[in-house]
């Protein structure tokens, strides 16, 4: 339990996409990822002084390689509170899973006064694109029912909504028709947040919160038609959940900081 139910709200940091390298020189599109994700570890201890829960929402590793995880996992160690992960495309679980532990990783239910969270894996081994098993939806579905009397926050790496990209956009979660028919049928969920993206994006959908965060390294640009990367800064989101169902949200980013970055590369 992250804390007691009679607490007002509980305070989450989603941060995502760090991609890290085996080598702590790795650059993703001419950034250097370790170190700008050591800024935005930088802005998260400047800014967030009550966190009850992390969440990292997959592409943790660019190379799946185990240095890379286990200096993910040593960063995560400044957190007093409990840290869960679940798997992007460019993570590999079977070497997650050798440097956190088992019931750290997706899938699975946290219990955080009157939330539950569900983390959800969307990766298909060796392919970009998201898709859920029959196995991961028949979990979501037994969560969801066994719910009752929470709200319910969902977290999955993949957007199940397209986010007006077209070159993201062909990486959607396949079976998102299948994915909301389940949470369809529940009244308790309030918000699904996501990774993978790169880049700020939130809406609403039968009452239900849809958000995504940006990029702990590189940014993609919004609404573009093919690969294009932004501006923006690396950042993360903070979520406050409420007792009473409710929630709070915004976005942080590093200022400050001249990024180094090649905009000339098409791809990653």
């Amino acid at each position: 339990m992250v804390r007691d139910a009679t607490q007002p709200s509980i305070r989450i940091v989603q941060l995502s996409d760090c991609h890290l390298f085996k080598s702590t020189e790795g650059k993703l599109l001419g950034l250097n990822t370790e170190q700008s994700l050591a800024l935005v570890m930088d802005l998260i201890q400047d800014q967030q002084h009550a966190i009850d829960l992390v969440l990292a929402t997959g592409d943790l590793s660019q190379d799946g390689s185990g240095e890379s995880y286990a200096r993910f996992h040593k960063w995560m160690e400044v957190f007093s509170c409990p840290v869960y992960w679940l798997p992007g495309n460019h993570d590999l679980t079977d070497i997650m899973a050798n440097h956190q532990a088992a019931q750290r990783m997706s899938p699975c239910v946290i219990d955080a006064g009157n939330w539950q969270i569900i983390m959800l894996d969307s990766t298909i081994r060796g392919k970009v694109p998201g898709n859920f098993t029959e196995s991961e939806l028949r979990f979501l579905e037994k969560s969801l029912q066994a719910s009752q009397g929470k709200h319910v926050v969902i977290a999955l790496h993949h957007q199940p909504v397209p986010v007006g990209s077209a070159w993201l956009d062909q990486q959607i979660v396949g079976n998102a028709a299948e994915f909301f028919k389940v949470v369809d049928q529940f009244s308790n969920v309030r918000c699904i947040i996501w990774g993978h993206v790169h880049q700020v994006f939130e809406t609403e959908r039968n009452g239900v919160k849809l958000m995504s965060v940006p990029s702990t390294c590189v940014q993609f640009q919004p609404n573009s038609q093919d690969f294009a990367v932004d501006k923006e800064s690396p950042g993360y989101r903070w979520i406050d959940l409420h007792a009473d169902g409710t929630h709070g949200t915004g976005v942080s980013r590093v200022t400050g900081v001249d990024f180094v970055v090649d905009y000339s590369v098409k791809g990653y």
